[in-house]
């Protein structure tokens, strides 16, 4: 069974044709280029824009969408384990510094800001797994504790808050400097 290859303008609105009276080559290339034929012009090459870099707003606002998500992640890394991860602080921290520098470049502004971010991220993290813990011994809702008893998680926190609280706040900051300041510079 033998099948035959349509012409190139069949269904192919973008196929060239050959001018009339133009030969066509014998190899069956029907796109190779004539001996002696000016080249076709081609479109002039224009880059992809880039990611948006050194931008001190845009940083800043990627900063507290990450550290937003980042505390609601390690809410419930702590809700669900019922304890506190230091690798996740850690964690907390980098991604906050790591997003605000490579957005936001290198302006001496957002490591620090990043570090504030990341300790109140931490903080924030640390009383949704709080209110997830909570919400589970008193049979209610999270986001009700969360939000109709807010004082009483912060209660809790303070009562419950040692060393390794404080720890895993300050290595957050740390991790969220560093990672600002190495995410600017590559």
């Amino acid at each position: 069974m033998t099948q035959s290859v349509p012409p190139p303008s069949e269904g192919n609105p973008f196929a060239q044709q050959p001018a009339a009276g133009t030969p066509q080559p014998t190899d069956g290339n029907p796109y190779a280029q004539q001996p002696g034929a000016a080249p076709s012009p081609q479109a002039p090459f224009t880059p992809a824009a880039g990611p948006a870099r050194n931008n001190l707003a845009l940083g800043l606002v990627v900063a507290v969408v990450v550290a937003l998500v980042t505390a609601g992640v390690y809410g419930a890394i702590v809700g669900a384990t019922e304890y506190e991860i230091g690798y996740a602080a850690v964690g907390v921290g980098f991604l906050i510094g790591f997003a605000a520098g490579k957005i936001g470049g290198t302006n001496p502004v957002l490591p620090v800001v990043s570090a504030l971010l990341s300790l109140g991220a931490v903080y924030l993290g640390q009383l949704i797994g709080i209110a997830m813990i909570g919400a589970d011994e008193l049979d209610v809702s999270a986001t009700s504790l969360f939000t109709e008893h807010f004082d009483l998680l912060t209660e809790g926190w303070s009562e419950t808050a040692d060393v390794m609280t404080f720890l895993f706040l300050a290595i957050g900051a740390f991790a969220a400097f560093s990672g600002a300041k190495k995410a600017a510079l590559s």
